[in-house]
């Protein structure tokens, strides 16, 4: 049992608490572990990985994993950590996120062994008279303890109570599921902690045990990695995309990744030099999604274009018969930059190569037929004029 507790306890923030998961563990019982995630975009990120590898080490110990897509809960949206309240989703939006999420988590976890399953089917069922129950279990004031909340309400910024609903409703799920164990990031203490109260409202004498993961800081080294901040590494990012930009991170934030998002010893990471460390982090992670063959492809793509200076092999077309185009729409047309005034920003900061020069001007384009435009360190796109 040391050795699972061991494995369970690698990389976690909190165990609350210690003893009790010790004393679920001994019993020989087979635990029930929750992890939910809100459906609110259609990619998961390294970033959600760091709690599903942690169902994956319950799910190696034989226990039962409960993967909860809060298709419900997604039309609030998790308040946790936030200083205004999240734009309101459609159904469609949420149906078609949540269709995505069932299959990427399968690249971590035995789809055999997983119980998946949608909080619209009990909550949308609650209520009001069940509603009115859940919500008489809490206060305002216990809801203004949490430090997003009280911030928000300190500086009169919109508080809804719909937001005060949703640590309920993700205790409620608790309940319903009859969890022995929930996962969740550090920021949702409030609520994993409330579930263990709601829990025991309803009757529930074993409460859940609640393990609290850290927040992976996203590819710019300080904020948390969401996709909202263009600073996450993308489940569904090609092989040559994970791996190159794993390698554009710090080599203080590597460290940080192999502990959590690895088994590798860390005192094995620390004696090895940064580039060789940073090196077997991005192998075994395109390894892990996509396979060893992919992995040693995207190597080497990474080398041919960062090391050797090289075009890679497989890059982009796009096709124009403009005789003279500026070369800010020439990127906002073929999909290489999103507006024209990022573009002209990226120029001026020298962000812009063409057949390999760099140029810091916005000028009208009158290259040849064909020629390479780059964008970064990763964006290509072979440029073809066609004859009017």
């Amino acid at each position: 049992m040391n050795e699972a507790l061991e494995k369970i306890k690698r990389g976690t923030n909190e165990i609350i608490s210690f003893e009790e998961l010790k004393k679920k563990l001994a019993s020989g019982k087979k635990l029930r572990i929750k992890l939910g995630i809100d459906p609110t975009t259609s990619d998961l990120h390294l970033g959600h990985t760091v709690i599903i590898n942690k169902l994956k080490t319950f799910q190696d110990l034989g226990h039962q994993i409960v993967f909860l897509i809060g298709d419900f809960t997604a039309r609030i949206g998790d308040p946790s950590g936030r200083s205004e309240m999240r734009p309101v989703m459609t159904d469609e939006q949420i149906k078609n996120n949540a269709r995505t999420y069932a299959d990427q988590i399968f690249k971590i976890l035995n789809r055999d062994k997983t119980e998946i399953v949608y909080n619209s089917k009990w909550l949308s069922e609650l209520g009001v008279k069940g509603l009115l129950n859940l919500a008489a279990k809490s206060t305002v004031a216990q809801m203004l303890v949490r430090d997003d909340f009280k911030k928000r309400y300190k500086e009169d910024s919109p508080l809804s109570i719909v937001e005060f609903l949703y640590p309920l409703l993700q205790a409620y799920d608790s309940v319903v599921l009859n969890a022995d164990v929930e996962l969740g990031g550090s920021d949702q203490k409030f609520n994993l902690l409330l579930g263990r109260e709601i829990q025991r409202d309803y009757g529930i004498k074993d409460v859940q045990v609640v393990i609290t993961m850290p927040l992976l800081e996203g590819t710019d080294g300080t904020k948390k990695m969401s996709k909202s901040y263009k600073n996450c590494i993308a489940l569904n990012d090609s092989p040559e995309d994970m791996f190159g930009k794993i390698m554009s991170i710090s080599d203080e934030l590597m460290c940080r990744y192999h502990e959590l998002l690895t088994q590798i010893d860390l005192n094995v990471v620390k004696n090895m030099h940064p580039k060789e460390a940073k090196s077997a982090l991005a192998k075994e992670l395109v390894e892990r999604y996509y396979g060893k063959e992919e992995a040693l492809k995207a190597e080497e793509e990474f080398d041919k274009i960062f090391s050797k200076k090289n075009i890679p092999n497989d890059i982009g077309e796009y096709r124009i018969k403009d005789e003279e185009i500026k070369l800010s729409d020439l990127l906002v047309k073929s999909g290489m930059i999103s507006s024209r005034n990022e573009a002209r920003r990226i120029i001026e900061q020298g962000g812009v190569r063409i057949d390999s020069r760099k140029t810091v001007r916005d000028f009208v384009v009158k290259s040849g037929n064909t020629f390479v435009l780059q964008v970064g360190k990763r964006k290509f796109n072979r440029i073809i004029r066609e004859e009017n």
